[in-house]
């Protein structure tokens, strides 16, 4: 019934709206951030009606959870950089209809998923710093996808990505776009230096692994990406453990996926962590 047409690994570094500030760092992220409406726009073209994201700014401690009010609305702050991002207002319509599926179709699969429409749960800034670039005019209907897994397992959320594809093309009449909102390397930089590694990564080895990866990506080599990808993880301080990169991979295929990942926005440093937009094929 329904189609997935659009799936990337993104970024959502909070420097991106203090790019938009008036001072030193203004224009900071002015690539990222056209990278973001670049993404966007092709949502648009393909007819998206909803952009799912998987959040490594929401952290859960058991089960999997799915934020899918009717409505979002508030001014949100950081409460990890809140000299970064302060007082950003947000505005979106949610999609209860598809989470719910969604959530529906992961417990059946053998991955408990609960779906929380009638909530006062907030967004995370995972969620919040895309949509302000994707879907500023609020075009789009948007839901939020826990992805700081604190004690579950990658093939799990791999599960989830598979299921959350089977709702979409079997159970929902739309068009959806996945996006796995996290960095590649995620070593912040140490508190008293943060400021010499605002555009830098914290290390020639996470920078090297960063790029390695990428290469893999755009070659296709996932089977050979998964099999890493817990150790990736674990050793180069992945965000969110990358259970957003396990769901989004989940979702096109995981280790039998063959898609050629698309740079859309090149690799950077920003406060001692790994960036990039990319796009992935949908197979």
């Amino acid at each position: 019934m329904g189609k997935l047409a659009l799936a990337a690994k993104i970024t959502h570094v909070p420097s991106m709206y203090l790019s938009e500030m008036d001072g030193p760092h203004k224009g900071c992220r002015e690539a990222a951030i056209n990278g973001h409406i670049e993404i966007g726009q092709r949502c648009r073209d393909l007819g998206v009606d909803t952009i799912v994201v998987f959040d490594t700014h929401w952290l859960v401690n058991s089960g999997y959870h799915i934020n899918c009010a009717a409505k979002f609305s508030g001014i949100y702050t950081s409460n990890e950089l809140p000299h970064f991002i302060k007082n950003m207002p947000f505005e979106y319509a949610g999609n209860p209809e598809l989470g719910h599926l969604i959530a529906k179709a992961a417990t059946q699969s053998g991955v408990l998923t609960r779906s929380h429409d009638q909530t006062t749960l907030q967004m995370e800034y995972g969620t919040l710093v895309p949509m302000r670039y994707m879907n500023k005019d609020g075009h789009f209907k948007v839901i939020s996808i826990s992805a700081l897994c604190t004690v579950h397992d990658l093939n799990d959320s791999a599960n989830l990505g598979k299921a959350l594809r089977k709702a979409i093309e079997e159970e929902y009449d739309g068009t959806v776009a996945i996006l796995a909102s996290g960095s590649l390397s995620h070593r912040f930089a140490q508190n008293g230096v943060s400021d010499q590694y605002l555009h830098k990564v914290w290390s020639p080895f996470l920078e090297t692994m960063d790029h390695r990866v990428v290469e893999m990506w755009q070659a296709g080599q996932w089977a050979e990406f998964v099999k890493m990808l817990p150790e990736y993880a674990e050793k180069c301080h992945g965000e969110g453990f990358m259970h957003d990169t396990a769901m989004l991979l989940g979702a096109l295929g995981w280790d039998e996926y063959a898609g050629k990942a698309e740079v859309v926005t090149p690799y950077f440093g920003s406060s001692g962590t790994g960036q990039i937009n990319v796009v992935l094929p949908i197979e």
